[in-house]
């Protein structure tokens, strides 16, 4: 891939789009047995420079409208986990000319959940590995993607980062492609759990630069990895497989909460906040405070 690529698909070029943030809160039912609990929180905005909103989010059972406003201090329900069938969020950031990032981020949002489910939907655990279904179905949403970019011009370099938690059977399984993350809150202590996709991180990596220089390099949002790539035709590189423990808190972020807001002022929001709905609210807000230029989505998973 060519560096003027990288730098192109660096930038989101947009069309129009509400800027107030659009938070929800869904609850969930399920036929299965209850494994755990959830209560989720979510929010999205194009932010206070860009001019629409190129992130898009999954969450069962809900249908994405970024035209739509919802209030953002709506309470998080709770709902059973659907043990035996399993339970996906994901968050994705588009980028690409004109619509394509919103495109591109649309149909991970639309593919990746039915891929999963069409492979694990009623699978036994014993009998189909679950790492290697996600890894499959974000594969086939990457074709998916990369196809589209071929066939028509105004999708052309169009891709978008991914990051999907995935609860079944008492455990999670986390996975990210590009710059977005997933965080666990833990004993009041905040972990990273995916690995950004950017030049700067493989320049860290390889021990070329230093932790300190990493934070303002010029290529820390130029992405060698997304969706939309031939780098990702095998999926994610990692799915890591995690036990969930009562009282977990989880984070799904696009870059515009996590390129400009501390890792420690994550941690400390949502302590301070029991219902992930205002977290979710509380932390866009907080991106825009610290001056965010990009689409800000964060959505907030508390176990009980």
């Amino acid at each position: 891939m060519s560096g003027n690529a990288w730098w192109r698909n660096l930038f989101r070029r947009e069309k129009g789009r509400s800027k107030t943030p659009r938070s929800v809160a869904e609850p969930f039912r399920s036929a299965a047995g209850t494994a755990t609990a959830f209560r989720v929180g979510v929010a999205t905005t194009v932010g206070s420079v860009r001019e629409h909103n190129e992130d898009n989010f999954y969450v069962p059972g809900r249908e994405v409208n970024l035209n739509s406003t919802v209030g953002e201090h709506d309470s998080a329900y709770e709902f059973p986990y659907n043990a035996e069938g399993g339970t996906l969020f994901l968050v994705a950031d588009g980028m690409g000319g004109q619509n394509a990032g919103e495109k591109a981020s649309q149909m991970a949002v639309d593919i990746i959940p039915k891929e999963v489910q069409r492979r694990l939907g009623q699978a036994d655990d014993q009998e189909v590995s679950v790492s290697r279904s996600i890894r499959e179905a974000v594969a086939m949403a990457n074709q998916e993607i990369l196809g589209l970019s071929h066939i028509q011009t105004e999708f052309t370099n169009m891709g978008t980062t991914i990051v999907l938690s995935y609860f079944r059977n008492g455990r999670v399984y986390i996975a990210g492609i590009g710059d977005s993350r997933v965080y666990r809150v833990r004993n009041r202590e905040i972990q990273q759990l995916t690995k950004d996709h950017s030049l700067a991180d493989a320049l860290l990596e390889a021990g070329t630069i230093t932790q300190e220089e990493l934070v303002n390099h010029k290529f820390k949002h130029v992405l060698y990895l997304y969706l939309g790539s031939k780098d990702a035709r095998g999926g994610p590189q990692e799915v890591r497989d995690e036990e969930v423990r009562t009282g977990d808190r989880f984070l799904l972020a696009s870059d515009g909460l996590t390129g400009v807001v501390e890792d420690e002022e994550v941690l400390q929001l949502i302590l301070d906040n029991p219902d992930p709905q205002i977290a979710a609210g509380k932390l866009v807000s907080l991106a825009l405070d610290h001056y965010s230029k990009d689409n800000i989505t964060c959505l907030v998973i508390y176990t009980d």
